[in-house]
């Protein structure tokens, strides 16, 4: 069994609260919302 990487949310966004993750060409934006939870959206 491999190991997961795991990636601090502060590395991704820095100072920002919404990032854009592009997947197999597809664009997905995934955003820290107000109380702190992360979304995911197409």
């Amino acid at each position: 069994m491999s190991k997961q990487k795991v990636v601090d949310s502060k590395y991704l966004f820095g100072e920002d609260k919404i990032i854009k993750i592009v997947h197999n060409g597809v664009e997905y934006v995934l955003r820290i919302t107000k109380d702190d939870k992360l979304i995911l959206t197409k």
